[in-house]
């Protein structure tokens, strides 16, 4: 039996990432309805899988790792700039329940192919 400790872990890290920016998207009382328009928005990137893989899994992987949405709306909380944290906060839930339910960072083999497990 291979040991899913690692795996376990990391789609609970994708349940509470997920809770925890949405539950802090409606504390600061954001729109739902922004939530619901961008929460696929992400997934825009796999339009890159149409320039074959490598161009693919890098696009999919850019628009699904935190750094870019976490960035966004730190910056946005700095500058007070409540949609940069809102479209971060959205992001960030995106990922996380991605995450969740077992997509994860796309290799070049193919898009089924992920660092979570094979989809």
């Amino acid at each position: 039996m291979t040991d899913r400790l690692p795996r376990t872990l990391l789609h609970a890290e994708g349940v509470v990432v997920a809770v925890a920016a949405i539950a802090l998207y409606f504390h600061l009382e954001y729109p739902w309805w922004l939530l619901v328009v961008l929460a696929l928005a992400p997934d825009l990137s796999m339009v890159g899988y149409a320039a074959g893989p490598i161009v693919g899994a890098a696009a999919y992987d850019v628009a699904h790792t935190y750094s870019l949405p976490v960035a966004l709306a730190a910056i946005g909380v700095l500058v007070d700039a409540d949609l940069a944290v809102q479209i971060g906060l959205v992001w960030i839930a995106h990922i996380g329940v991605d995450r969740a339910i077992g997509y994860g960072l796309k290799y070049r083999s193919g898009f089924k192919d992920t660092h979570l497990q094979r989809v």
